[in-house]
């Protein structure tokens, strides 16, 4: 596959995912405002302790054979040998088929304990134990995604996407417009549950396995590795969600749960809207990288192809955000979640260092490089942590977004100097100079934003748009763009040249 092919290959996977998880984000955001009008920051904040403990539970139970599985089998099917990828298949149906039975039950025992010890509320022991379903089901669900990724079935993961969204949506608000507060347990089972049905949909639709019934010995080399790797994604994982629920708990408990309510806006903003670009990563790149990660000149190119293409698309829209943050907090959640806006700037200048980073995370995974994944997820959290803990007295909820970019500024020295080790990774000069452009334009809006609200939207849409003509015109030449988007950038192009 040459550059230009290469690259259109990624533009490809990236307007799909991306357009799905567009979508997918739109739905999410009008699922919150709902809420956020109908229960408050309050209610967001309970709603998200329950999430963040659910997930907690599924990330243990499922023992990162989503993230195994999709190794597992995108390796099995770049071989081309049908028999490693049924034997990958049965494996992982089997032995999700048990994991998801035993968190789901482990959660229900727990149910006591978890409410009185993690959520400091006795009474709420019976939602507790209801989160044992969405345990099962998610862990179910993460199976399905991880055949759908590994088996690169883009198209059925974006719709499937899109589905489960709108669904989950209508039967998640629909309980809380029904029910109130008493309708949260059906709210957040409504994820779980509307995305195992609609991935069981799709995975149905898969051809089925060809060869006969797979030995023993073989689903237990199956079952052997993906626990190897498994067993440390999830600690990875763990690590990341046991980190958030520390900085939930520090939130609420030295500044109230209407803080934490503030918190848990701007975080959900900051996680989801970036979906578009790093949803692409995951279904398309992830499987690719795998496939060529012992040809160390073809896994440094995707790398640098991968955040090049990144940076470009993801630009624009951070610079938006950046400019827009005080009014994106009001129409997404409310006038009341005003002081969450100073959380997101800081996570937004984040994730511009979350952009530059996240192909290079993905070296590590495709490598099987576990315990190295995990022991540098848990360092970086613990960085996160330990700074909230520190500035949570001195700045209060400003902290928080603090901390958030500070971890990211040490994650991108060490993912660097991790890739470079495992097989040789550098950037190219000119992607180091589209970084460090973004970058410095994504520091001056936050300042411009921070100084007065109405200078950060002018500065925030002038940048913008500037970046958003100049990745139109580059990406529409390195995978000669056609139709109307390469007949847009052409137009620009010629506009540009005036000015040379």
């Amino acid at each position: 596959m040459n550059e230009k092919s290469s690259h259109r290959q990624i533009l490809r996977s990236s307007a799909i995912i991306g357009g799905s998880s567009a979508i997918n984000i739109l739905i999410s955001l009008l699922r919150v405002k709902i809420v956020a009008v109908l229960l408050g920051p309050a209610g967001i904040g309970l709603i998200s302790l329950l999430q963040n403990l659910m997930t907690t539970g599924s990330q243990i139970s499922a023992l990162g054979l989503r993230n195994a599985g999709t190794r597992q089998i995108a390796e099995a099917a770049g071989s081309n040998e049908q028999e490693k990828i049924d034997t990958a298949r049965r494996a992982l149906f089997w032995g999700t088929l048990l994991l998801s039975a035993i968190g789901g039950c482990t959660l229900w025992l727990l149910r006591d304990v978890l409410a009185e010890q993690v959520l400091n509320d006795a009474s709420l022991a019976p939602t507790v134990g209801w989160l044992g379903i969405g345990v099962a089901l998610s862990v179910a669900s993460g199976s399905q995604s991880a055949l759908l990724t590994g088996m690169r079935r883009i198209g059925d993961i974006a719709r499937s996407q899109i589905t489960s969204a709108f669904l989950s949506t209508l039967l998640g608000v629909g309980a809380i417009g029904w029910l109130g507060e008493k309708g949260l347990v059906l709210y957040i089972l409504s994820v779980p549950f509307i995305g195992f049905i609609v991935g069981h949909v799709f995975v149905a639709r898969l051809p089925g396995v060809k060869t006969p019934r797979s030995s023993l010995p073989a689903l237990a080399g199956q079952w052997k590795m993906m626990l190897r790797l498994g067993f440390a994604f999830m600690l990875a994982g763990l690590a990341g969600t046991l980190g958030q629920l520390a900085v939930r708990t520090l939130v609420q408990r030295d500044l109230g749960a209407e803080s934490l309510g503030y918190f848990q806006a701007a975080w959900a903003i900051s996680m989801t809207y970036l979906g578009f670009v790093l949803g692409a990563m995951g279904t398309d790149y992830y499987p690719r990288l795998t496939a060529a990660i012992h040809n160390r000149e073809k896994a440094i190119r995707l790398v640098n192809e991968q955040t090049e293409v990144a940076l470009l698309l993801a630009g624009p829209v951070l610079l938006a955000m950046l400019g827009l943050a005080p009014w994106v907090i009001k129409l997404l959640y409310s006038t009341e979640f005003a002081p969450a806006t100073s959380i997101l700037r800081w996570q937004l200048l984040g994730d511009v260092l979350k952009v530059i980073s996240w192909p290079m995370g993905f070296v590590i995974i495709a490598m099987g490089k576990g315990t190295l994944f995990m022991t540098k997820e848990a360092a970086v959290m613990a960085v996160f942590v330990l700074i909230t803990w520190l500035l949570l007295p001195y700045v209060q909820l400003e902290a928080t977004g603090m901390a958030f970019f500070i971890m990211y500024v040490v994650n991108v020295p060490v993912l660097l100097v991790l890739a470079r080790m495992l097989i040789g990774f550098r950037w190219q000069r000119h992607i180091k100079w589209e970084a460090a452009g973004l970058f410095a334009c994504a520091v001056i809006v936050a300042a411009a934003g921070h100084y007065h609200d109405v200078a950060g939207v002018a500065m925030g849409l002038v940048f913008a748009l500037i970046v958003g003509v100049r990745s139109l015109v580059k990406l529409a030449k390195m995978s000669e763009l056609a139709g109307p988007a390469g007949k847009l950038a052409d137009l620009f192009q010629r506009q540009l040249r005036r000015f040379k």
